[in-house]
């Protein structure tokens, strides 16, 4: 939220903090009241979506290290999508919390070391937005799938699913097939999904 707190008016943001007061939530963190077993697409993101992730290895190892945490906790990883400046989750939980906690943990390790390789300590934040979003049925499910997997198309990285490589999207195909995959997005298109949460 702080990147979007920091663009509105003096009013804009003092409507925001007493809606945020009545609700009882922290007054500038992101709520997260949803932290039930179930399905869920997490975001994260690079502050004001910066292109940190910018080479194929720093691409190829966060990939690697989120999936290890995930399978630490016992996380069900449905899909991925690591792109240059964010990265989305769809994942299957027992309780979100070790998760967030584990997530939260390997930002703070990556931001070390990337500004450590990068000439930059002490002098840029690394990550900034986290968001978690409970799937609410199956068409949620799927539509979240296709969207996690078109994402690197959507943000003009490449002109296929297909083409990117830190994608679960291969994985489906190899054990779907393509057919299966043109049949859930025609189906499931995700439409909307990612407005005002998941811009460059």
């Amino acid at each position: 939220m702080s990147y979007e707190y920091r663009k509105m008016t003096s009013e804009e943001r003092e409507a925001v903090l007493r809606l945020r007061r009545a609700r009882g939530y922290p007054l500038h963190n992101p709520p997260h009241p949803l932290r039930e077993a179930g399905s869920y697409l997490i975001t994260a993101a690079t502050f004001e979506h910066q292109h940190i992730l910018t080479t194929n290895e720093r691409r190829t190892d966060l990939e690697a290290r989120v999936l290890e945490q995930c399978r630490e906790k016992d996380v069900q990883i449905f899909a991925w999508i690591i792109l240059p400046n964010h990265y989305h989750l769809l994942v299957g939980v027992e309780a979100l919390a070790p998760v967030t906690k584990s997530i939260k943990q390997l930002h703070g390790k990556t931001a070390r070391e990337w500004n450590l390789a990068d000439g930059k300590t002490g002098q840029r934040k690394v990550w900034c937005r986290y968001t978690d979003r409970k799937i609410r049925d199956q068409q949620h499910f799927y539509r979240a799938l296709n969207y996690v997997h078109y994402n690197p198309v959507k943000h003009g990285y490449v002109d296929s699913v297909y083409a990117w490589p830190w994608s679960s999207v291969h994985n489906y195909l190899e054990h779907q097939g393509r057919d299966w995959l043109r049949e859930k997005w025609a189906t499931y298109k995700p439409d909307y999904m990612g407005k005002d949460w998941d811009e460059d």
